[in-house]
């Protein structure tokens, strides 16, 4: 059996230092074998990877790159908190902030990114629940924040 960590390695993904927070909350907060990640933006290297609006700057691949960059700072969270991502035994949930022009409506599109890549790290335990909601504007003008719930041992 293979683990989170070896298929992000097929997948050719090093996991960052997780991202310092932006404001008053901290990154990862556990009660009982829940984890709540807070709201991860797409940044690589301290800078974002992307801003603007999906609809209007942005077309419908860049918020999916930047989707599964938001997805990546998830998962660097979670090994930065439990030391090991097979630690995890469910994604519960992921809710997917699109900053979007009024008339995108595909926010379950760009989102699926994320959902696609934890799917392929942690197997069946990565099916989860999922939102993906349109906003008129994300911290930064990042274009997409995602944020998980997870179940551990």
């Amino acid at each position: 059996m293979t683990t989170p960590e070896q298929r992000l390695d097929k997948l050719g993904i090093t996991l960052p230092q997780p991202v310092a927070p932006l404001a008053a909350y901290v990154p990862v907060v556990r009660t009982g074998n829940h984890l709540y990640v807070s709201g991860q933006v797409p940044l690589a290297g301290g800078e974002s990877t992307a801003t603007g609006r999906l609809g209007q700057d942005l077309e419908l691949e860049e918020g999916r790159i930047a989707a599964r960059v938001c997805a990546v700072n998830v998962m660097a969270a979670l090994k930065a908190e439990l030391g090991e991502l097979d630690k995890v035994t469910r994604v519960v949930k992921l809710t997917v902030f699109v900053a979007s022009a009024p008339d995108f409506t595909d926010q379950p599109k760009v989102a699926n990114a994320a959902s696609e890549l934890i799917g392929e790290v942690f197997g069946d335990l990565g099916r989860h629940a999922r939102s993906a909601v349109g906003v008129a504007a994300l911290p930064l003008g990042v274009p997409v924040e995602v944020e998980a719930i997870v179940e551990v041992a």
